[in-house]
């Protein structure tokens, strides 16, 4: 089987490894200070499915659709392992190269356009989660400064971009207490990133990441939760854009993964069903992961995000919670081709 890992990087040359200077740090660092950037990691990805025993080859499309035709039509590849986040710099065109794919009649893995567009929209996701029951913080999507801000929300609010992911603008400051400091993020968001602001209720307790795996049987693999006991109290308790991509940060080094998370019996089977119901519910397929809060107040999960094509480092959420499920990170790589692969048999046979 041939397969094509594709992926999106418009200037590759801006990861080319150069000799940094570690700086002196106030803190400890847990993990490791290099980090990786994304193309070694697309690399990585490809090696582990060569493993496997698949011709594979990688492809940068480099913002430039005609590459992808041209190489598709030449190569004819299986399956396309879509690792595409963004395109021309704009996170919602994630979903439309899925539907170029579509349009093609090319077999690729992970989600479809209309999951991935519904859950880049956080206000259309928090109405379809609703629409089947499940619970997410209560929340005002901000389009105007010209406008009342008393909201009827309880702080603490945490601020966030409503059409972007990967925790981007949100940082230690998203958090605000009064509507004074309100407002000035509000207008942060307008002028950094051009979009509404989706203002939500700051759920205090627990963070957990529910990973779910699969197509027509989805299931959910061990529970991973984030552990802020070692954050310092000059940091809010969340999973910041520092703490997920900037390794000289300590926010990096202080959100720190415990899987399986150790929760009641109970808590765990809710949480595993709402996972199941988010992953259905925005149309999901292949893998995901569902972000989730244990409220301390009221003891109650609310859903905060629906990650379709979650980060498949093998560090990360997903692939912790695959290892804890049993499996390495060959064959999780390996299914994820297998889950495509069976649509395409499927497709033929009808």
């Amino acid at each position: 089987m041939k397969i094509a890992v594709v992926y999106n990087e418009a200037q590759p040359e801006l990861y080319q490894k150069k000799k940094k200077k570690v700086k002196d740090l106030d803190f400890k660092p847990y993990f490791s200070l290099q980090g990786s950037d994304p193309i070694s990691d697309f690399e990585t990805i490809a090696a582990a499915l060569r493993k496997s025993g698949y011709e594979v080859y990688t492809l940068n499309i480099m913002d430039n659709l005609n590459l992808f035709i041209k190489d598709y039509e030449k190569n004819k590849p299986d399956v396309v392992f879509n690792l595409v986040e963004i395109f021309m710099e704009e996170p919602r065109l994630e979903m439309n190269f899925t539907g170029l794919m579509e349009l093609l009649g090319v077999t690729y893995t992970g989600a479809p356009p209309l999951a991935l567009g519904t859950c880049q929209n956080k206000n259309l996701t928090k109405r379809v989660l609703s629409s089947v029951g499940i619970r997410t913080p209560r929340y005002k999507i901000i389009k105007s400064m010209d406008r009342s801000f008393r909201l009827g929300l309880r702080y603490p609010l945490i601020i966030k971009p409503a059409w972007e992911d990967a925790s981007v603008g949100i940082d230690n400051e998203a958090i605000v207490y009064n509507v004074d400091v309100l407002k000035k993020r509000v207008e942060y968001v307008f002028n950094s990133f051009k979009q509404p602001a989706l203002v939500e209720e700051f759920i205090v307790g627990r963070e957990l990441n529910v990973s779910v795996f699969g197509d027509k049987n989805p299931f959910v693999m061990p529970i991973s939760e984030i552990d802020f006991s070692k954050m310092p109290e000059n940091m809010h308790p969340i999973v910041s854009f520092q703490a997920k991509w900037e390794p000289m940060h300590e926010a990096y080094h202080k959100t720190i993964p415990i899987c399986p998370a150790p929760l009641p019996e109970e808590i765990r089977i809710e949480a595993e069903k709402m996972a199941l119901q988010c992953f259905r519910a925005v149309g999901c397929r292949d893998y995901a992961r569902i972000d989730m809060r244990l409220s301390k107040e009221d003891k109650k999960l609310y859903v905060l995000e629906v990650n379709p094509n979650p980060d498949l480092q093998e560090g990360a959420g997903f692939m912790r919670s695959a290892k804890q499920a049993g499996y390495s990170y060959k064959k999780t790589l390996k299914m994820i081709v297998d889950f495509a692969y069976e649509r395409k048999l499927l497709a033929f046979s009808r």
